[in-house]
């Protein structure tokens, strides 16, 4: 257990975190003119309070950590102490992990909240269902991290599945963590679907973006935007499926569509979309700016297929393989069911992300 503290104690040099959220304290408390700016005064409170939960859960694991050494002496002493003593292990192995990612994430937004978009690919039915698939693991990780998820607009495949659904997930370092998963996912298995049970290969894209607030400047000029709406599809209640209350945003200059019907008013789904058009705008510019920065003629993978980051094989073995870091898994069960943090961690650690 010495060796691992060791491995992770770069992360308990508090004294940098400490000292900045002092200053940020002093200039709460000592600027008169602090709240006459909300946007200022929000980045201030929103820096503030992930710094407050860093040091909170930082000093949980050491106090944690010191209950461990009282257990490990105990632990000779019978075979119930030895067990306390050895879940005690993988917890603090598991929150030590946690906290050590997060603080590989020093990105502009990677604090920010993000929208996760699924869209099945070519081949029906079998992709809708791996789309399906998909969606679920994310909203079991999502689950899992204890995060909040909204899912503003999700389009059923005719047979079985979704043909797209995109998705609004509120939680600590939630597009940090997620952007990773951007591209496409390759399934392979014994169709359910096929009844001479062959085997098919099924693929659908992940894309994630930052959420995008208003005090980002995103130039949007109304005269650029085609505005329609529409009757809400899914389910909802009457207010929903019989009045026009779904919203479709164009914007004609890029070609991104953003749509939104989950709220249950017109004026609040068109807020939403236009909050997911700011996002899409913001990644597309910050695409923009990395193909500059390379000599290649993209910095990401076009959504095409053959270019997956990761392939899901459920027949005639299990494997889960991270095409970009090698990671390997013989438990795709188990990732599906929203285990994604070895795999997002081992993304993450890799020198050009």
């Amino acid at each position: 257990m010495a060796r691992n503290w060791t491995i992770y104690g770069g992360i308990f040099d508090l004294a940098p975190k400490r000292q900045r959220l002092a200053q940020l304290e002093e200039e709460i408390a000592g600027n008169p003119n602090f709240w006459t700016d909300s946007t200022a005064s929000g980045a201030v409170l929103k820096e503030k309070k992930q710094l407050e939960s860093f040091l909170a859960r930082t000093q949980a694991l050491k106090d944690l950590h010191s209950d461990l050494g009282a257990a490990i002496e105990l632990a000779g002493e019978g075979e119930e102490f030895l067990l306390e003593a050895t879940v005690m292990v993988a917890s603090l192995r598991g929150k030590l992990e946690s906290l050590e990612t997060e603080n590989m994430l020093h990105g502009e937004f990677d604090a920010s909240p993000a929208i996760l978009t699924i869209h099945a690919g070519a081949g029906g039915t079998e992709s809708c269902d791996w789309a399906q698939m998909l969606f679920r693991m994310y909203m079991r990780y999502i689950d899992k991290k204890k995060w909040k998820a909204e899912i503003h607009d999700l389009l059923e495949g005719e047979e079985a599945g979704i043909k797209n659904v995109s998705i609004e997930v509120q939680g600590e370092f939630a597009y940090g963590l997620l952007k990773v998963e951007s591209g496409v996912h390759r399934l392979v298995r014994i169709s359910p679907f096929d009844s001479n049970a062959r085997r098919h290969t099924s693929f659908a894209s992940v894309f994630l973006t930052p959420v995008i607030e208003d005090d980002i400047a995103i130039d949007i000029n109304p005269a650029d935007l085609r505005i329609d709406t529409y009757r809400a599809s899914g389910a909802g209640g009457q207010h929903i499926n019989r009045t026009d209350s779904a919203v479709r945003i164009t914007h004609a200059p890029s070609g991104i569509v953003v749509q939104c019907q989950s709220q249950r008013s017109q004026h609040q789904n068109k807020d939403t979309a236009m909050k997911m058009l700011r996002s899409k705008l913001y990644e597309r510019e910050m695409e923009e700016r990395r193909k500059k920065q390379q000599d290649v003629e993209s910095a990401k993978n076009d959504i095409a297929w053959g270019s997956q980051i990761r392939s899901y094989v459920l027949h005639p073995y299990k494997l889960v393989k991270d095409h970009r870091t090698n990671f390997e898994s013989s438990d795709p069960d188990g990732i599906l069911d929203g285990g994604l943090d070895e795999v997002i961690r081992a993304a993450l650690v890799l020198p050009s992300s």
